[in-house]
């Protein structure tokens, strides 16, 4: 737990606490949202294929995970963490633009 801690920059067991809060609650928001955003865009299991359903659905939760990730954070007092997670995630993915300033 220490080295967890020492690597993110925690500096209390609460703190990782809730954030390991914010990581579930954030997970099952994002599927719970996926299903009525692939309903309102005519993806169902009884009209499409469930080989072809669930990878797209899964694809779906994706994003609506990234996005909500910081709003649940703030939630459990952690979007500071949250914040900084994000802007390294997706600068990993190559979306790093996204969070430079114009200078």
């Amino acid at each position: 737990m220490d080295k967890l801690k020492e690597r993110w920059g925690i500096e209390n067991n609460w703190a990782i606490f809730f954030i390991f809060c914010a990581f579930a609650v954030n997970g099952s928001f994002a599927a719970w949202v996926a299903k009525p955003v692939t309903s309102f865009i005519g993806l169902t299991p009884e009209t499409l294929n469930p080989w072809l359903y669930w990878p797209l659905r899964i694809l779906l939760i994706f994003p609506i995970y990234q996005l909500t990730l910081p709003i649940v954070g703030w939630l459990f007092g952690q979007f500071k963490f949250f914040w900084a997670f994000e802007k390294k995630f997706l600068g990993r993915l190559g979306l790093g633009f996204l969070f430079k300033e114009n200078s």
